[in-house]
């Protein structure tokens, strides 16, 4: 009788407050496949989580993969705007990156869990065209955020005229992807340290 009644009270308290139990369930949502991946996620613990009930899920998401969206969307493309695009808009951008590498953690629960972004891209683009599409586009605004950094430092006289700003561009995002990988795959903080001297000397490299 507790347990009913409590979950009353949690299906009341979704209804009066939707959008909260909406952010609450992809909070929740983007930790669980954060740990486990999305295959292996479990929507009983998401509703866990969220302490919602399986009706309010339900309500927001019509089943996990709308749930697996929704998450790239709100969640990774928000991330990697906050991370990436917002501190790129200004300034200049070789500096922004370089205090971007010089701020990656390294110690080894950190690069436990690798990057958001990249795991889902490994695991869910081969199998399931509604993911890769929708991780694509992030990868896409990412690489234009920077590029067009590039442009505009070329245009201010902060980098070297030689470069091209698209293919440079691609070359430091797979370059910072590359080392949280193989740091996650490694567990070993100087594995990272040293991609990250190195990611560094190349930035430097750009300068004007």
């Amino acid at each position: 009788m507790l347990a009913t009644a409590r979950s009353k009270l949690r299906r009341s308290a979704s209804l009066r407050d939707p959008e909260r139990t909406r952010r609450k369930l992809l909070d929740a949502g983007f930790r669980e496949v954060y740990e486990r991946g999305y295959q292996s996620a479990d929507l009983d613990a998401v509703l866990e989580r969220a302490g919602v009930t399986k009706g309010a899920l339900y309500y927001h998401f019509e089943n996990k993969e709308a749930l697996g969206h929704a998450i790239i969307e709100e969640v990774i493309a928000e991330m990697t705007r906050q991370k990436w695009h917002i501190p790129l808009q200004k300034g200049n951008p070789i500096d922004t990156l370089i205090h971007i590498v010089q701020s990656t953690r390294t110690e080894v629960a950190e690069m436990r869990g690798g990057c958001p972004f990249n795991n889902l891209a490994q695991e869910m683009s081969p199998l399931d065209e509604g993911f890769r599409k929708r991780l694509a586009k992030i990868l896409s605004e990412w690489h234009g955020a920077m590029a067009g950094a590039f442009r505009r430092a070329q245009a201010e006289k902060m980098l070297r005229k030689d470069l091209d700003p698209d293919d440079e561009a691609t070359f430091v995002i797979a370059m910072y992807e590359g080392y949280i990988s193989l740091a996650k795959n490694s567990q070993d903080p100087k594995l990272l340290k040293s991609g990250k001297r190195r990611m560094i000397d190349y930035l430097e490299s750009m300068r004007a």
